[in-house]
């Protein structure tokens, strides 16, 4: 029976709990960081349907959080080699342990730089991916190899990225039902880790809810079909070689129009001062026959009244 042939044959089984899966350990560059510890876990392998909720982020919500939540962070290198290890459930011993091989499912993991690592808000952060394993050209899945390893996925911190505390942000989707929406499964699960020896760069971001779409091919997709490719959801995953966003740049300082050289205001034309006899204001200046003064004093005018007298006003 073909591994498409299988899988019909279980389609009836797509709610059951064969597909589901926990990441419950880490370890970095080879050393386990205990059972649970500094991990976000439910005490159910629920899957999370929803792309729009907020338990997308690091479940929890419809699959409460394991208690007493580990308050640990795990310090981690950067560049570091990182291993999620997956089961069933907390206390493993299942037959189809760490997942169904009949689902085919791709394997991803995020981060995002949080203040705190143990808060409890996790909405508002910004991830970015750093690792992914879909559908391979021989049609082998992340999940196939995630078993074959016995659950572990192991994949580079990030040599660049600043020191501080970060969200691990590890996922696995499950698309036995997925050929409608809701129908595919994500199962995630958040650890709580404080990157020493980082760089300086920003990679660039996504949020939870809002990176994955209820409509991506990488979502939505009928399985029971040969696929010769596959389209993870979410955005590629970033290298610290990758193109970087652009350094955010300071607002250019406003500026005002120039302001034009001080001017002194023109000059009232130059007067001279009359020469002869002048006529008083309100003294004649004029008219036929007149031979007299026909300059008037300063601050009047002659001023024509008849043919026969003109007046300083």
């Amino acid at each position: 029976m073909t591994r498409f042939a299988s899988i019909a044959v279980f389609a009836a089984l797509a709610t059951s709990a064969f597909a589901h899966t926990i990441m419950q350990e880490l370890y970095f560059n080879g050393v386990d960081q205990g059972h649970i510890t500094g991990i976000r876990v439910p005490d159910y392998d629920g899957p999370i349907t929803d792309v729009t909720s907020n338990d997308l982020i690091c479940n929890g919500g419809i699959n409460p959080y394991h208690q007493p939540i580990s308050m640990a962070i795990l310090p981690v290198a950067a560049g570091a080699q990182v291993t999620t290890e997956w089961h069933h459930t907390l206390a493993g011993a299942d037959p189809t342990d760490p997942a169904d091989p009949i689902d085919p499912r791709p394997v991803l993991a995020y981060l995002a730089q949080i203040p705190n690592a143990t808060q409890t808000d996790m909405t508002g952060l910004k991830w970015f991916k750093i690792y992914e394993d879909g559908l391979d050209s021989s049609g082998n899945w992340g999940v196939d190899r995630l078993i074959a390893n016995k659950g572990k996925v192991t994949f580079t911190l990030p040599s660049c990225i600043a020191s501080g505390q970060y969200l691990l942000r590890a996922e696995i989707i499950a698309l036995h039902a997925a050929s409608s929406y809701p129908g595919a499964q994500f199962y995630m699960e958040c650890g709580q880790l404080s990157v020493t020896g980082g760089g300086s760069t920003t990679p660039a971001t996504v949020s939870f809810p809002g990176a994955y779409s209820g409509t991506d091919p990488g979502i939505k997709i009928n399985i029971y079909e040969p696929l010769s490719s596959y389209t993870i959801p979410g955005p590629p995953v970033f290298s610290c070689d990758g193109p970087q966003p652009p350094p955010t740049s300071a607002p250019a300082a406003p500026t005002s129009a120039p302001i034009p050289p001080a001017t002194s205001p023109p000059a009232p034309p130059a007067t001279s001062t009359p020469t002869g006899p002048v006529a008083s204001k309100y003294g004649q200046c004029g008219g036929q026959g007149w031979t007299g003064a026909t300059v008037c004093a300063s601050g009047s005018t002659c001023t024509v009244s008849g043919p026969y007298y003109s007046q300083c006003l």
